[in-house]
């Protein structure tokens, strides 16, 4: 199959850029210091990739990508970074012989864990970002309880995802600094042999933590590009230019594509269309400028600004290799 044969708006993955970003990234972070979170792709052929360069461990952030990678023999260690209060689906993935670790944040998390038959846990500690996390000083204290209630508690995480993005790379680098002293401090108060956090953003400054959670590094967008990343860009969505509009007097001209915001993430911003200017998205179009006027028919290769919700847009991947399509890939972990 050739690219000019897909339907669109078609999700598309550059097999080199993919198979580049993934061996730069282990070479980096090799086997167990990263942790690949598949909530950027939810795509457990991609996942197989990841584990072949190495990375034996991931990171979920639902429960259907917990029970989607252990249904494809991906169990072997499971992280579930996301609070929840009904445990009972993860414990059925334990009891099937997977490895599963939950993040907990408060007696009533820890609660859940235990109720639901999941037996691993790792303190989840707030480090800067207000969203989940117990208080780095509480830490201790939420660790004891897990373990009087007949846990495994594994040691610590914390995101910094306030400061993944952050243009300034060397205040970054500091207040990335900041942000894991208080996971160190919380770790010397509950113990175990992990300390997990970080992300694509901060990969490369975040020496405290034992294993790195990054996930968009694989695809990439053009948020994380901008903020000086390394990664090359591997995913764009195809489309197709539907109608143009010829300049008039002051009105410059336009072009209408068949993307828009239902398959786009669109809460980084609009995508991007390159040697071109994006004006708006709507539900299925998007308005642009084009330095070369385009005709309808025409495709075009829009880059998303954030990929994780983009790629949840869409049921499939293709992988290409310029103009030929290489392999479909199925966004399997898609759901709750």
């Amino acid at each position: 199959m050739h690219v000019a044969d897909l339907t669109t708006p078609a999700l598309l993955v550059d097999a080199a850029a993919l198979e580049a970003n993934l061996a730069d990234m282990a070479a980096l972070l090799p086997g167990p210091r990263l942790r690949p979170h598949v909530k950027a792709h939810k795509t457990t052929e991609l996942a197989r990739r990841q584990l072949a360069h190495g990375h034996r461990g991931f990171t979920c952030a639902t429960v259907r990508e917990v029970e989607g990678m252990a249904a494809a023999g991906l169990g072997e260690d499971l992280l579930l970074a996301n609070e929840v209060l009904d445990a009972r689906r993860l414990g059925a993935v334990v009891d099937g012989g997977s490895r599963v670790t939950v993040a907990i944040d408060s007696e009533e998390t820890l609660r859940a864990a235990a109720d639901g038959g999941v037996r691993e846990v790792l303190v989840d500690v707030n480090v800067g970002l207000p969203r989940c996390g117990v208080a780095p000083e509480r830490a201790g204290a939420l660790a004891d309880a897990a373990r009087a209630a007949g846990l495994t508690v594994r040691g610590v995480m914390g995101y910094e995802g306030h400061l993944q993005m952050l243009g300034d790379a060397a205040e970054r680098a500091r207040l990335t600094t900041e942000c894991t002293d208080r996971l160190r401090a919380a770790h010397a108060d509950v113990g175990g042999e992990i300390v997990s956090g970080g992300g694509t953003g901060t990969h490369a400054m975040n020496a405290a933590c034992t294993e790195i959670q990054a996930g968009s590094y694989a695809l990439m967008d053009t948020a994380y590009t901008a903020a000086g990343l390394p990664f090359r860009q591997a995913l764009t969505v195809l489309s197709t230019v539907v109608s143009t509009t010829a300049p008039a007097g002051e009105m410059p001209g336009w072009a209408v594509a068949d993307a828009g915001l239902k398959a786009f993430g669109m809460d980084h911003g609009n995508p991007t269309v390159p040697g071109g200017s994006v004006w708006f998205c709507s539900d299925e179009h998007l308005a642009f400028a084009l330095d070369a006027p385009p005709r309808p028919g025409d495709r075009i290769r829009v880059l998303p600004a954030h990929v994780d919700p983009t790629v949840t847009l869409h049921e499939r991947m293709h992988l290409v290799d310029g103009d030929e399509v290489v392999d479909t890939w199925p966004v399997d972990l898609r759901g709750w």
